[in-house]
């Protein structure tokens, strides 16, 4: 009989640590989960399905417009932000008892409190103060939104977790970042009739991705209507005598909005944790430190997604999960794979992308090809509507392989998964030209690009 409690407990209820404990509990162990809040984790109830059901939303006021071109007679439209909020609170119910369910089915005991290390074996359940011990311990307690806690009047503002529950739309919103989260919902507030204005210290949003891409994506927005700024950033937030916020800004004076909101990165959420506790590494951000087979410095703990800071995306802490279970209970050593993974940004238009971009290209590769179109969708050319696609494949020259391959544009995302699959096989360039093109679409631009744009050698375009 073992001496533990439990042959698995897992700390925190979202992707990762729950599909660890589902699957360890199918194979027999005896096993817990703690979570404090909702299950589902960051993704499912306060991250990126109910922000796909908001960029949904906002795009219908385009689809209307679009409707004429096409023939459509749309009468007068309204929107409605409590019905909404209403639907999606509805949607992340059902997932989140989904999620319940596959735990319960496992025979995985779920406990709904807070749960904190006290040792390399043992847990304490704060509801009830109950230590409780195990022979595995896995944290996946995944990160929270840095709240800029130095920036004066920081408690005005909100971050991306209240957004999804303002009691009203606000008439006008200034959003404080350049990364994915601050323009996806710079896109989804303007779209639902916000004005918007996006404040950004660097000098590009979306810093990493493929230059191309940030120009085009930067272009388009500010074409809809959203203000950017970018070398700049919030010294001081204020609250009126009228209930406005007054900002001040490093460059640009003085901005009075109804709304700021802080989409300035996300932290590790192992504060309080007692990683201390169980002799468990962090590193400077509080990331929980890990080798490659998602297991700390001390052996019986190991922690999974974005609190080990590693790559913040919900996919990949499922594959760590999996490579956890291979690992430990199945006699196979797995270690996750984190090469080229495929992403995208839910803007508008939507980013995909996969690979290198091409200046991290350039300074990998002796030399290296680039392949860029740029054109007018067809669905624009009815509609009116005066917006471009990008694609763009980077090659490197030596052995033809396609080392990256970005998209801006209409279902950008989904072209992604399936370009992600194409790299990981280590296709070349000469793949692509043998395939055939499926027209009239978008994607055919992928197959037909047959002459470089341009080349770029030891760092310089020819």
């Amino acid at each position: 009989m073992s001496q533990f409690d439990y042959d698995l407990f897992v700390i925190g209820g979202g992707s990762g640590g729950v599909r660890s404990a589902r699957v360890a509990a199918s194979l027999g162990k005896k096993v817990a989960i703690a979570e404090e809040y909702r299950f589902g984790g960051t993704c499912v109830i306060r991250g990126c399905v109910p922000k796909k059901l908001f960029v949904y939303a906002s795009q219908f006021h385009e689809h209307f417009e679009d409707a004429a071109g096409y023939g459509w007679t749309v009468g007068e439209s309204r929107f409605d932000w409590p019905s909404l909020i209403a639907a999606k609170d509805k949607e992340i119910a059902r997932l989140e008892g989904l999620y319940r369910k596959g735990l319960d089915n496992a025979g995985v005991e779920i406990l709904e409190t807070r749960a904190e290390l006290t040792g390399p074996h043992s847990v304490r359940l704060v509801k009830s103060g109950k230590e409780v011990t195990a022979e595995r311990i896995v944290v996946a307690v995944g990160g929270a939104a840095n709240p800029h806690a130095a920036l004066p009047g920081h408690e005005f503002c909100i971050s991306s977790n209240e957004a999804f529950h303002l009691e009203a739309l606000p008439r006008s919103i200034l959003i404080a970042g350049g990364g994915y989260i601050a323009v996806e919902f710079a896109n989804i507030f303007h779209g639902l009739g916000v004005e918007t204005t996006l404040i950004y210290r660097g000098a590009e949003i979306l810093s990493r991705f493929d230059l191309d891409m940030r120009r085009g994506l930067h272009e388009a927005m500010e074409a809809k209507g959203i203000r950017i700024i970018c070398h700049d950033h919030i010294q001081k937030v204020s609250k009126s005598a009228a209930g406005n916020l007054e900002v001040e800004t490093i460059n640009n004076g003085r901005l009075v909005v109804e709304q700021v909101m802080l989409a300035l990165g996300r932290d590790p959420n192992t504060t309080g944790l007692g990683l201390e506790a169980a002799g468990v590494e962090t590193n400077e951000r509080g990331a929980i430190v890990v080798d490659r087979y998602s297991c700390t410095n001390v052996p019986s703990v190991f922690a999974l997604g974005d609190v080990t800071d590693r790559v913040q995306l919900t996919p990949v802490a499922i594959h760590e999960a999996m490579c956890f279970i291979e690992t430990e209970y199945k006699n196979n050593p797995t270690s996750p794979d984190h090469e080229l993974i495929a992403t995208a940004v839910f803007s508008q238009p939507e980013i995909g992308t996969v690979g290198l971009s091409e200046e991290a290209a350039a300074k990998k590769f002796e030399e290296i090809e680039v392949y860029r179109a740029q054109f007018r969708p067809m669905k624009a050319t009815l509609s009116g509507r005066a917006e471009k696609m990008i694609m763009k494949l980077i090659v490197n020259a030596a052995d033809r392989k396609v080392v990256g391959a970005h998209i801006l544009g209409h279902d950008a995302g989904e072209m992604a998964q399936l370009l992600g699959i194409t790299l990981k096989a280590g296709c070349t360039k000469d793949d692509f030209d043998r395939t055939m093109a499926v027209h009239p679409t978008a994607a055919e631009e992928l197959v037909t690009m047959y002459t470089p744009s341009y080349r770029i050698r030891n760092g310089e375009r020819v």
